[in-house]
């Protein structure tokens, strides 16, 4: 089509006239400096996620056996809600008992998708949530859950070619539930094979795991795996030895991961209290329950402190002023944790909380979550939130989301970038035209190596300064990038008749800002 190539060469040749003639004018860059003081209640780069489970069917898919064109619209309902409530990132559980939501060489097919362990869906469910979150500019970070086999503790119900069936030296009935042995090498390598396939083969942005690693206890049960101790166990103390298993596991998926794709992040959501205080005085001003490091035998801190993981979400599942385990108290704790490591740090948020009539007062407050968000704004570690779940989300009881949207979310923000990730941006865009639709004002500019960008609007006409772009306060909106010499955003907030300045910033896929573009301006 030599004509539509005539009229793409116009275009660029037009907008890089443009840029040589504001060539000699300072330009504005997105890099951040320390003479500029962002606002942190407008942030421009901060997790606005959700998780959406699939064990149980929690979320997607709504039930068992869904024709695929069902499952298909219910995820993209899932999406198109995440990005009207302003989010970034969706966490999709693909991994929820030890079976696979895309075509594992490991793995059966899940048992969620059809309720038949092991029925093909007929079509990739991994790689369409992927393709279908990207289209949206939503990160996607893959759930995978390393241990829990099944639901129910018959092992001869699972399909018979399941590894569990195949090698039922390596399953352990507990609490109702079949788990795998962490105690055993051959299952950690297993596990990480089976998810360094979906990352190998994937274009995930994230790993990621909950706070499942050994399980719960549970009154009056004993975790059996005596003997594979009595093998292993080195003359580690059992408490030892299990944490030295779970820790392996950390380790070395994250070094498979950051060796096959290095720009993959690798996240974990544990229970929100490592230790009480009472029990260590390194620990949460906490009181009892529930610690991971000696219940779960999940050492977070360490790994915090070892960089094994990008980020880390502990589950603040509690209301501020919560005597036993306040939120106001381990938020700041937990960004003591973070401080000067190279370890994101994001809140999980217990949606389905709100309003149930079980819960402490604060949870039939519609104001508890936004005052929660507010109160991370005096934690600079604090670089965003996970909701659970999407079922809970799309609830809004008392409108607590709605209420989240507007006091914390009326600006777009990019998801951040991984801090060992922090590099320079790609080159800056050419904005190629900016024009006046009925939809609102449409800016085009000129492909580059970027995989999304992010358009920044100015009143009036002018200059635009790097301390204009430190924040979200003039951000209208974020793209992915598509095929194409030109790549297009339309600003349908904009007022008609009244006189803007525009600039674009390109992004890489881990989140790196290029400097800006020329600006460009509407007309009057």
């Amino acid at each position: 089509m030599p004509h539509l190539r005539h009229r793409i060469m116009s275009v660029v040749l037009a907008a890089a006239t443009a840029f040589s003639l504001a060539a000699a004018a300072p330009v504005a860059t997105a890099e951040p400096t320390t003479e500029c003081a962002p606002d942190p209640a407008t942030p421009k780069q901060q997790l606005r996620a959700e998780w959406i489970a699939s064990v149980a069917n929690i979320d997607w898919p709504s039930a068992t056996g869904l024709p695929a064109d069902q499952q298909k619209a219910e995820l993209v309902r899932w999406y198109d809600e995440a990005v009207a409530l302003g989010l970034n990132a969706v966490v999709v559980q693909v991994r929820p008992t030890a079976d696979a939501f895309w075509p594992s060489p490991f793995e059966p097919w899940s048992h969620w998708l059809t309720g038949t362990q092991g029925q093909d869906p007929g079509y990739d469910p991994l790689a369409f949530a992927v393709e279908e979150a990207h289209k949206r500019n939503l990160e996607f970070h893959g759930w995978f859950n390393p241990y829990r086999v099944s639901m129910g503790t018959d092992v001869n119900a699972l399909v018979p070619s399941h590894p569990a069936r195949v090698h039922p030296e390596w399953v352990l009935p507990y609490g109702g539930k079949l788990y795998y042995n962490p105690g055993i090498p051959e299952v950690r390598k297993f596990t990480i094979d089976a998810i360094m396939d979906a990352v190998e083969k994937y274009d995930i942005d994230a790993v990621h795991f909950d706070d499942y690693f050994y399980p719960y206890p549970v009154a009056g049960q004993v975790f059996d795996d005596a003997a594979t101790y009595a093998q292993y166990g080195d003359g580690l103390s059992l408490a030892d030895w299990r944490r030295k298993n779970v820790d392996l596991l950390i380790s070395e998926l994250s070094a498979g991961i950051r060796s096959a794709k290095p720009w993959v992040q690798f996240g974990i959501s544990p229970f929100a209290i490592w230790r009480n205080a009472s029990t260590d005085p390194a620990g949460s001003p906490t009181q009892g329950g529930v610690q991971t490091y000696d219940d779960l035998y999940a050492d977070t801190v360490k790994w915090v402190r070892q960089e094994w993981i990008d980020y880390i979400t502990p589950q603040v599942y509690w209301n501020i002023g919560f005597e036993i385990a306040d939120y106001a108290k381990l938020v700041p704790w937990w960004s003591d944790i973070v401080a000067g490591t190279d370890v994101n740090l994001y809140i999980g948020h217990a949606n389905h909380k709100v309003a149930n009539p079980a819960q402490p007062p604060a949870w039939q407050d519609p104001n508890e979550m936004s005052r929660q968000l507010t109160f991370n704004q005096d934690y600079p570690e604090v670089g965003g939130d996970i909701y659970f779940s999407a079922a809970q989300v799309r609830a809004n009881r008392l409108e607590h989301m709605t209420i989240v949207k507007e006091d914390h979310y009326q600006q777009p923000a990019f998801a951040p970038t991984a801090d060992r990730l922090v590099a320079r941006g790609p080159s800056a865009p050419l904005i190629a035209d900016v024009s006046r639709t009925s939809s609102g004002v449409r800016v085009r500019w000129v492909a580059n190596r970027a995989t999304s960008y992010a358009v920044y609007r100015l009143d009036g006409h002018g200059f635009v300064g790097r301390c204009d772009l430190a924040d979200a306060t003039h951000l209208v909106g974020t793209v992915r990038a598509v095929r194409g010499a030109l790549q297009s955003f339309t600003d349908t907030t904009a007022v008609p008749g009244k006189r803007y300045t525009y600039v674009v910033t390109a992004l890489d896929r881990s989140g790196n800002e290029s400097r800006s573009s020329a600006p460009r301006f509407t007309r009057a």
